[in-house]
């Protein structure tokens, strides 16, 4: 294999989103805007509820997919479609906005640790205006492999011969949680035509070209494989790649498009009320 080594090191920066939740943005910041087809990654965690007890009240969504994963915690979906959704720790949702939706994600605890990932997806010109469709999975049906000091759960793609849960069909989505014990090695294939990224957010770990901290997302450059190593205390991590879709991106807060124009109606169907066209379809277990 031809190993991938960091083309760019970015350092998630804390903001704050929804009604008061503080969480650590890495791709859709001013360092990198967009990853072709990724175009925003949140980090979310916290042991003090006063940073998420107010959560993500009804909001929309319209050009994209967002896949949220839970790390710990518990978060309840609604969304204008009917679908209602139980995240707990472990679990995973994978949400097409497309044409347009609605939702909303509120704690559903009073207290302890809530953290997780929020990932947007891009989707091609052709699916911007299809009708919304849904995923949920619980954490048993999670696949994942251990042994050997390596800890791997599958949320999509391939690996080892399993396959995540998860299906994005636009960008061949892999995304990988992956824990090691200290010292222990990862190596594993990537496509070598896709984008790629590592965030760490337990540890320290190694990877070609240089170290990696917590709350740092090191962009991938060309190559075929991706080889880490976890430092003295161990790490835990998410390998996620993708195919870019190679066209244009306009967006603006909630709404992403190909063209100013797109957006601006997007802007104009929420404020008249004709942005949900269609009821999702919801899948998963």
């Amino acid at each position: 294999m031809n190993i991938r080594s960091i083309r760019q090191l970015v350092q998630a920066h804390a903001i704050t989103e929804g009604a008061g939740v503080t969480v650590h943005r890495s791709i859709g910041t001013p360092a990198l805007k967009h990853l072709d087809p990724f175009l925003m990654l949140d980090h979310f965690g916290s042991d003090n509820p006063d940073e998420y007890i107010a959560g993500f009240p009804e909001h929309p969504h319209r050009g994209f997919v967002t896949v949220t994963y839970m790390l710990d915690g518990h978060m309840e979906h609604r969304d204008s479609m009917g679908n209602r959704g139980d995240l707990v720790a472990g679990g995973v949702q994978w949400m097409k906005a497309a044409s347009g939706v609605i939702h909303s994600e509120m704690p559903r605890q009073a207290n302890g640790l809530m953290r997780g990932f929020q990932l947007w997806v891009n989707l091609p010109a052709a699916e911007k205006m299809a009708d919304p469709a849904y995923q949920e999975y619980s954490p048993a049906t999670v696949p994942e492999l251990a042994g050997d000091g390596v800890r791997v759960r599958l949320l999509a793609g391939g690996y080892g011969g399993g396959r995540g849960v998860i299906d994005d069909p636009h960008t061949d989505l892999r995304y990988l949680d992956i824990g090691l014990a200290a010292g222990r090695p990862f190596e594993t294939e990537v496509a070598g035509d896709h984008s790629a990224f590592i965030y760490v957010f337990d540890g320290e770990a190694d990877t070609e070209g240089g170290g990696l901290l917590r709350h740092h997302l090191a962009v991938l450059g060309e190559g075929d494989g991706v080889r880490v190593v976890a430092g003295p205390a161990g790490a835990r991590f998410i390998l996620v790649s993708g195919r870019p879709l190679g066209e244009p991106v306009v967006q603006y807060g909630p709404f992403v498009m190909n063209t100013r124009q797109e957006v601006e109606q997007a802007f104009a169907d929420y404020r008249d009320g004709r942005l949900v066209r269609a009821r999702a379809m919801m899948t998963g277990a």
